[in-house]
């Protein structure tokens, strides 16, 4: 199908209010006009120019089955053609839902006990927050609700889930975050360690700030921890060793709750299928969405724990029904579609290919970028990985903010067909390609990734010539 490009930019500029943009410079088209996304294909997706983009970070880090897939679409079709929504208020149930519970509740690292749904990562961990909540209340601890988060941890862009997000840029301007949140170190070794610390010293004194936040906020002040296995927005960060360990003797001392954030590291990106079971994690709670999909159907899952949920169902003749939930929430499109990715991600084990072309992923970052004078380290774990860039690596000197290096070297890629994401916090540019990915498209990918860094660094030594 043709489309009029000038017409649908047109309108898309005086009608749509995008995510992250600058609203100024989109509204005056001196950002250019929209990028008018209209097929895909595996790693690749194509303008409506006929410009074709290696997606080299998986849309958001969601598109995990990589694009195009048949079986999804003809699931969905088939689902909406016999039921296409029910509501799952007061028992009523689909057959895809129930299969699909079933499914996670076995598949979900921990004991798992049940699912409740919703449409997004950000609504899930608001959920989370309030049966955290919810729980403290029923056991007779009402004052036990402060939820703690890391210093460039994400949880989401709601009230709640932002407040969660330990980035000011998600706070600035939008009276967040609320005081229910508080935060604790990043567990990044390359920032944040002291001069000769190690890895599991680092991660011990972590564990040792933790153990006194929780100490001077009170431990009978204090409802949960939430982390993602992997740092993701934050700058696609895997923990330093021995960290999860020594977190999760601090949460245990003090009867805290551990919500793990698996809305990028579930379904196999780590190499693992959960994040949680790639680092000996325990959750009480678990967040899931994208990969759940691979975003053909916007849904989101909070696993509840069994020791949660008992404690839920120990109150119900107290206090009545369990009163939360939305219009969509286990919706049957939604469903189906997620038991048909979950089918292909099982089926081609999509993990284990997330750990072998993983393990080559990250050797060939390392060979190609470790020893450049502008990188200061090489990270990642599977097909998560980023390059963080340093304006003098011995003395571990950030670039100045002005000269917006990691959006120059991203733009750089984009221009030469792939899309790598500037991430905040740094001039870091992070990869989370499908994970179908081939060992062939890995070096592809990386040799452009590796042509737009060469050719900022020229651009970098001619700046400083000129100065």
């Amino acid at each position: 199908m043709s489309i009029d490009i000038s017409d649908i930019a047109s309108k898309d500029r005086n009608s749509v209010l995008h995510p992250f943009t600058h609203l100024k410079d989109f509204a005056t088209g001196a950002m250019g006009d929209p990028t008018i996304v209209e097929t895909g294909k595996g790693i690749r997706i194509q303008d409506a120019r006929g410009n074709q983009l290696i997606d080299g970070f998986a849309g958001l880090y969601c598109v995990n089955i990589g694009y195009g897939r048949t079986e999804v679409a003809e699931a969905i079709a088939r689902q909406a053609y016999r039921l296409a929504y029910y509501h799952s208020y007061a028992a009523h149930t689909t057959d895809q839902l129930a299969i699909l519970s079933d499914r996670l509740v076995r598949m979900a690292p921990g004991k798992m006990s049940k699912v409740f749904y919703g449409m997004s990562g950000s609504d899930a961990n608001e959920t989370n927050a309030k049966l955290v909540w919810y729980y403290n209340n029923l056991r007779g601890k009402p004052t036990k609700k402060t939820i703690i988060s890391r210093e460039r941890g994400y949880h989401g862009c709601s009230v709640i889930s932002g407040s969660m997000t330990g980035m000011s840029f998600y706070h600035d301007h939008m009276d967040l975050p609320l005081p229910q949140v508080v935060h604790t170190g990043a567990p990044h070794h390359y920032w944040g360690a002291e001069a000769g610390e190690t890895e599991t010293e680092f991660s011990a004194r972590r564990a040792a700030e933790l153990d006194r936040l929780i100490e001077k906020i009170g431990p009978d002040n204090v409802g949960a921890f939430i982390a993602e296995p992997v740092l993701g927005t934050g700058g696609i960060t895997p923990p330093p060793e021995g960290y999860w360990a020594a977190a999760q003797a601090v949460l245990k001392k003090h009867d805290v709750l551990l919500i793990a954030d698996e809305v990028i590291t579930g379904f196999g990106r780590t190499g693992s299928m959960f994040g949680s079971l790639h680092y000996g994690i325990e959750p009480d709670l678990i967040t899931v969405a994208k990969g759940l999909t691979s975003a053909y159907f916007p849904l989101s899952a909070s696993i509840v724990g069994e020791k949660v949920y008992r404690v839920l169902e120990d109150g119900a003749d107290r206090v009545g029904a369990f009163s939360h939930g939305y219009t969509y929430s286990g919706h049957p499109i939604g469903a189906a579609a997620a038991n048909a990715v979950l089918d292909i991600v099982e089926k081609e084990d999509l993990p284990g290919n997330a750990r072998e072309v993983g393990a080559y992923f990250q050797a060939q970052l390392k060979e190609r970028f470790a020893q450049l004078p502008i990188v200061g380290e090489v990270r990642g774990v599977g097909l998560m990985g980023a390059i963080e860039f340093v304006a003098d690596r011995d003395r571990k000197k950030r670039f100045d903010a002005s000269q917006k290096v990691g959006a120059r070297i991203s733009k750089a890629a984009r221009d030469r067909g792939l899309i790598a994401r500037a991430m905040p916090h740094g001039d870091i540019l992070g990869f989370s390609p499908p994970l179908v990915v081939t060992r062939g498209e890995v070096d592809e990918i990386l040799s452009i990734a590796e042509s737009a860094v060469r050719s900022v660094m020229d651009e970098l030594a001619g700046e400083s010539r000129a100065a």
